[in-house]
């Protein structure tokens, strides 16, 4: 050890006992790492086949700290500044860092990882912290798209296009198509569609528009993590999709680079036809205030019967009564509200947890319900749009009235 020369130890080399361990060092704010940990966090399940999915990947290279997450179905990684001049990767146990990291005030946190054995330890103003990460050679690389399509919008219109469909979506296994968002682009739109069969939603967005006619559905999940993450995230979202795998990419910088992206597999299957089961002649149309229409079905339907959740609209005049009954209990509810309606009388049943759904994604003050017949689709559509370029539908399916 006589020949080592005094400055190698600056150079990432750490002396331990007789022999001398190549390491990886970086420095990092630990309130910026772990905002971003808690972002990718989303990710991670609780419970994974592969060990190396209870890690998050770090890669450094050039000053950048590369953080990936990834369940083999989405991946998602985001980048951020450090002061290092190493490169290399490690698999860092995602609990403990996070749970380690909540504890830290706003300070400088130096890493450093032996890459031969993945020992990687953390030095803060108040102590050193030892975790034993994984190769991170290991861990699986996000898939690339060839031949992808793109386009580009808004992240906090994305963000509303999920938020507004999303709760729609179906969770039957068996039908897994009709799990997830329908996201479809043309020449003049592009539309977002979710149903589970006894109701639907379809958000269309004419100030986006695709050079050609293009689909996918894409899941439950990565929907969730879009809707939560670019609630907060202003500028562009970079999408390009194939026929198996989409990538969702925001915090683009002006020379190019990408701040997160998150890549994930599509649910391979053929939409329904949604544009069939949606009524086109409905003479029936009945327009009331939201937030009335709302707490009423809310109070009213605490009397339904708890299998059917059954709540009886009967509409005359400028009268619509909401009732509910549980004969089990002998449990009855009836309200009486006015409202603006043209058509015939009509009596019609719902379940009311659908219709709870809906009036609670409905932003305009007023509420317009198009209804044909008591066994056929009703239609709720806002009585005013917050954004012209903004088409909101939805549908509800009627329940059969125990008369």
């Amino acid at each position: 050890m006589r020949g080592l020369a005094p400055h190698s130890v600056s150079k990432g080399l750490i002396l331990q006992g007789n022999y001398i361990k190549p390491a990886m060092k970086f420095i990092v704010s630990s309130s910026t790492l772990l905002r971003q940990l808690q972002m990718l966090n989303g990710v991670l399940n609780s419970s994974n086949t592969l060990p190396i999915l209870d890690n998050f990947l770090f890669e450094i290279d050039k000053g950048q700290l590369t953080v990936s997450a990834s369940d083999l179905e989405t991946t998602m990684t985001t980048q951020l500044n450090v002061e290092s001049k190493d490169s290399g990767n490690v698999a860092v146990p995602a609990k403990l860092l996070i749970d380690t990291l909540k504890t830290f005030p706003e300070q400088p946190l130096t890493f450093s990882v032996d890459k031969k054995r993945f020992a990687i330890e953390i030095a803060s103003d108040h102590g050193k912290y030892k975790i034993t990460g994984q190769n991170g050679d290991e861990f699986p690389k996000a898939p690339s798209l060839e031949n992808a399509n793109n386009i580009e919008m808004d992240a906090s219109v994305l963000s509303r296009a999920v938020a507004k469909t999303i709760f729609a979506a179906g969770n039957d296994e068996l039908r897994p198509v009709m799990s997830g968002v329908f996201i479809q682009f043309s020449e003049d739109s592009a539309t977002f569609v979710a149903t589970d069969a006894h109701k639907l939603v379809r958000y269309r967005r004419t100030d986006i528009k695709s050079s050609g006619a293009s689909s996918f559905i894409l899941p439950r999940k990565p929907l969730n993590l879009l809707k939560n993450i670019l609630n907060s995230v202003e500028g562009i979202v970079r999408i390009e999709y194939n026929p198996t795998n989409a990538r969702f990419s925001w915090g683009i910088a002006a020379d190019g680079t990408v701040g997160t992206t998150l890549v994930c597999r599509l649910i391979d299957g053929k939409y329904p036809n949604y544009e069939a089961v949606i009524p086109k002649n409905n003479p029936n149309k009945l327009s009331i205030d939201t937030g009335a229409l709302l707490g009423s079905i809310r109070r009213v339907s605490i009397f339904a019967n708890k299998t059917t959740h059954q709540v009886r609209l009967k509409i005359a005049g400028s009268e619509l009564n909401i009732s509910a009954e549980d004969l089990d209990f002998s449990n009855e509810a009836v309200e009486r509200l006015t409202c603006s309606y043209s058509g015939e009388d009509m009596e019609i049943g719902f379940n009311s947890k659908f219709l709870l759904d809906m009036l609670t994604n409905v932003d305009s003050d007023e509420v317009i319900i198009e209804l044909s017949a008591p066994n056929r689709a009703g239609i709720l559509l806002p009585g005013n749009k917050a954004n012209e370029a903004e088409d909101t539908l939805m549908l509800v399916m009627p329940v059969m009235l125990n008369n």
